[in-house]
């Protein structure tokens, strides 16, 4: 696999999409997630300058990080057990995956054990499904006032996680209500929230062209996993 090749086919993918939005590139990040790829792979797609990885399990990023380049910033983006806030407060830089108010009060309890300010995103299950873990979209207004008295925390936006669909324009209205609950949320608070973390590999470009700022990719771009151990071999 040439990783660089396939990187850049990514790459005009999310630069179509934003023309179509009329958004400058810029505005949209890119998390390479990297659940169940080794260091390796990590370190070919930084060096081809990438910098900003996502990882779904605490224990997987512990043994990893440690093991890339120093200068990577890294996301926190899956579910989050209570009793690993203390570890990932110390190993992420952000956390898109608070989905509850209980939650959020331990990683304010753990933040405050590494006096560090944890910029986080809140979770939202836009359509409610039972598989899946956040906030309802009334949740996430009702008790936001209370996450944002949390003094070690800081709410830089939302995160969702889209019902999956052959057809992305499927889930476009998902996309477009969490957009529409960030406006109320910053209507309720009085400011900005910089964030909208949505899209992923099957989903990102109708994700951009609703507003996402933050997308995750792993498939899109390393292909399956096995295939990706491949490519960062020797590397």
């Amino acid at each position: 696999m040439d990783l660089a090749a396939h990187w850049q086919k990514v790459e005009q993918r999310i630069q179509s999409a934003c023309t179509r939005a009329q958004r400058d590139r810029n505005d949209v990040s890119l998390v390479a997630v990297t659940k169940g790829h080794p260091p390796e792979t990590v370190r070919a797609a930084a060096d081809l300058g990438h910098t900003l990885f996502g990882e779904n399990k605490v224990q997987e990023a512990k043994a990893k990080i440690p093991l890339c380049p120093g200068r990577l910033q890294w996301h926190m983006i899956g579910h989050l057990q209570s009793n690993k806030c203390r570890d990932a407060v110390y190993f992420f830089q952000m956390i898109e995956s608070v989905d509850s108010l209980e939650l959020a009060l331990e990683l304010n309890k753990a933040a405050d054990k590494w006096s560090k300010t944890m910029p986080v995103l809140l979770e939202v299950n836009v359509v409610g499904e039972a598989s899946k873990f956040g906030f309802s979209p009334e949740q996430v207004l009702a008790q936001l006032d209370e996450l944002n008295s949390l003094r070690r925390l800081e709410i830089h936006g939302l995160m969702t996680i889209a019902p999956w669909s052959p057809e992305p324009e499927k889930v476009r209205p998902v996309f477009r209500q969490l957009r529409e609950i960030k406006q109320d949320c910053e209507q309720r608070l009085g400011a900005p929230l910089q964030h909208l973390s949505m899209g992923m590999s099957g989903d990102f470009e109708v994700a951009i062209e609703e507003g996402a700022t933050i997308i995750r990719l792993g498939t899109a771009l390393f292909g399956p996993r096995s295939i990706a151990r491949k490519a960062g071999q020797g590397v």
